[in-house]
């Protein structure tokens, strides 16, 4: 199979009517955090359990169409011996890997962060695809206030971004582009757009600079909604001014946007997203890629004991399936019960 077959085979399993992203690529310091608020501490042993028993949750496949491991994870077998990546391929779910290492402060951009971990990714990519991985994920972040983020800040981001996005194109690997938008602060909604608009348009520009196939990546955007700090804006309010931005700056050649949650709790994440869906049909196909906003029920009902591993299964069948629902603005909240 060519390179261009691979990318476009991967796409299509991707990107599926009902179906969304499954972030489950936490690095050690976040997902200790995670653990730390159900009681559990974080180890090898225990955060194979926990992906072990979510992963191999019976009929995930008809809800997930791809799960973003953590390298650990790419190379860990089930408690049941089989190795995650071929858990996965039973249930029809598609493997990918976060191949960034993480932020670093942005030299001479006081209050900006940069991304890392180009170095090598060629050769890191190699090993992941030899272990089962389709597609991947990069994940940049942009701070928002009256002064942030710096032109700086923006334009160099996106230069990563589409870096990597290219240097994954080349080896048959579809990227995930994450450009997160963070929630934290007092901003207002206007300001979230103000910013999401620019980022979103460097990170385009970029990424043509790059020669980036916009047809076989996957942008995993942050909503428009107000910092953290401010009132919370309503589902319709959050999709209406998300839309209007995508619709300036996304062009219709990608084929799927799929929301990250970004501090949203696991039904508001449902219920903007179905808000969007709502607004009847887009260029790109509008899912989810949650991290958290799928977990968080989950990782509460296993708190560390295996025994509680049907419960933990059921929990994040039941998030999996709502947020397959607001896929096509057919959720209720009638549907949480």
């Amino acid at each position: 199979m060519s390179i261009q077959d691979e990318l476009a085979s991967t796409i299509e399993n991707l990107v599926k009517p009902g179906q969304g992203i499954l972030a489950a690529d936490e690095s050690h310091p976040t997902i200790a955090k995670r653990f730390a608020a159900v009681g559990v501490e974080s180890s090898e042993d225990k955060r194979r359990e926990y992906r072990s028993v979510i992963l191999s949750a019976p009929g995930l496949g008809e809800f997930i169409s791809g799960v973003i491991l953590f390298e650990e994870t790419l190379g860990q077998k089930s408690l049941e011996d089989v190795r995650i990546p071929q858990l996965l391929e039973s249930q029809g779910i598609v493997p990918g890997i976060k191949v960034d290492k993480g932020k670093k402060p942005l030299i001479n951009a006081p209050g900006d962060e940069i991304t890392f971990g180009l170095d090598g990714l060629d050769d890191r990519l190699e090993i992941y695809k030899n272990a089962g991985a389709r597609f991947a994920k990069w994940r940049d972040v942009f701070h928002i206030s009256d002064t942030l983020p710096s032109r700086q800040a923006v334009e160099a981001n996106a230069e990563v971004l589409a870096r990597y996005a290219a240097i994954c194109q080349s080896m048959g690997i579809v990227p995930i582009v994450e450009p997160e938008v963070l929630i934290d602060g007092e901003h207002s909604m206007d300001r979230c757009a103000e910013v999401s608009e620019a980022v979103l348009r460097e990170v385009f520009h970029a990424l043509a600079r790059h020669g980036v196939q916009l047809e076989h990546m996957i942008l995993k955007p942050s909503m428009v909604t107000p910092g953290k700090e401010c009132p919370k804006a309503t589902p319709e309010q959050v999709a209406e001014a998300t839309i209007r931005v995508f619709r300036q700056v996304v062009p219709a050649a990608v084929p799927g946007i799929n929301f990250l949650s970004g501090g949203q709790t696991p039904e508001e994440a449902t219920l903007n997203l179905n808000a969007i869906n709502n607004l009847g049909s887009q260029p790109w196909a509008l899912s989810f890629s949650y991290g958290r906003a799928l977990q968080e029920p989950a990782q509460k009902a296993w708190a560390g004991n295996l025994e509680n591993g049907p419960a933990a299964q059921e929990a994040i069948l039941k998030r999996a399936r709502l947020n397959g629902a607001a896929r096509s603005g057919s959720y209720s909240t009638d549907m949480e019960a």
